[in-house]
C-alpha cells in the first residue's frame, strides 16, 4: 500500500520566500490521514485472513522514512522508500509508483482516497489504470471473497456495493477503518522492521506551481438583530449578498 508524508492538518503553514512552496521550518509532518484509513484497512484484512503481510511504500526524500516508520509502528510489516522529488502532478507520482509496483503480486494495493495536502484524488485511479487493475475509489469498507473483493461506497441516500476481480487497486476513505494508535511496543518494534530505500524512476511532472498565496483575511462580522425577529433579515442577506442560499 502507498502512503504520503504531509503537514499535520493542525499545523500553521507559512509560505516560503520563493512563494512556490511552504516553509518546512517548524512544521510537523504526519502520514496523510486518509492513508491512515488505508493502513488500518490493510492491517485488518491481513489479521482476518491470518495470512499475508502489509508493505508500505512512499515516494519522497529521506524525511519520508519517518512516515514509513509511523505506518510500521501501527503494524505494517516492512517499508519501501522510493527516493525522488515529490510533485504536484498526480500522473508523475502515479507513474513513479507504477514503475515499482508493476511486477507486484500483491492482490490488493491500497491508498487513501486523497492526500491531505493537495486534495487531488488522482494518484489512486491513475495507478490502477497504469497497472491495468480493476480500481474502486472512495471505499468505506471491503471484504475479500476468494478471487474477488466486494467494496462498499457511500453515496447520497445509501451504499453502493461494487464487486471486482483481484488483483485490484482501492482508495479508502473515512468509514469503517478508524486508525489504531501505535503502542509503545509497536513504536519500538518499528525501529527493527525492514525499511528498504531505492531510487524512484525519474518522471518529469508537467504541472508547476506559479505562486502560493494566503487566503483573504476574514472581514468584520455583522449583527442583524436579536432573536426570531432577525431571521428574515439574515435570510435576505444570505440570499442576496452572500449568495449562500
Amino acid at each position: 500500500m502507498c502512503v504520503k508524508r504531509v503537514p499535520d492538518t493542525e499545523t500553521r503553514i507559512q509560505i516560503a520566500e520563493d512563494k512556490t512552496r511552504i516553509d518546512p521550518s517548524g512544521v510537523k509532518f504526519i502520514v496523510s490521514p486518509y492513508d491512515e484509513f488505508a493502513v488500518e484497512a490493510a492491517l485488518r484484512t491481513v489479521e482476518e485472513a491470518e495470512d499475508g503481510e502489509v508493505t508500505v511504500v512512499s515516494l519522497g526524500d529521506d524525511d519520508a522514512q519517518e512516515t514509513l516508520r509511523a505506518a510500521l509502528a501501527m503494524g505494517a510489516d516492512k517499508g519501501l522508500l522510493l527516493q525522488g522529488e515529490g510533485s504536484t502532478d498526480g500522473l508523475a507520482t502515479a507513474k513513479a509508483l507504477a514503475a515499482e509496483l508493476e511486477d507486484s503480486e500483491a492482490p490488493l494495493i491500497l491508498l487513501g482516497v486523497k492526500a491531505a495536502d493537495d486534495d487531488q484524488s488522482q494518484v489512486g485511479p491513475m495507478l490502477g489504470v497504469l497497472l491495468d487493475r480493476a480500481t474502486v475509489t472512495g471505499v468505506t469498507a471491503f471484504r475479500v471473497e476468494g478471487d474477488t473483493v466486494v467494496c462498499d461506497r457511500e453515496i447520497e441516500g445509501g451504499v453502493e456495493v461494487v464487486e471486482v476481480d483481484l488483483p485490484a487497486v482501492l482508495t479508502v476513505t473515512k468509514g469503517t477503518y478508524e486508525p489504531r494508535y501505535a503502542s509503545l511496543k509497536g513504536i519500538m518494534a518499528a525501529k527493527r522492521k525492514p525499511l528498504e530505500t531505492k531510487e524512484a524512476e525519474a518522471v518529469e511532472g508537467r504541472i508547476r506551481v506559479q505562486q502560493l498565496t494566503y487566503p483573504p483575511e476574514r472581514g468584520d462580522g455583522q449583527i442583524v438583530g436579536e432573536g426570531a425577529d432577525a431571521v428574515p433579515e439574515l435570510v435576505r442577506l444570505l440570499r442576496e449578498e452572500a449568495n449562500a442560499l
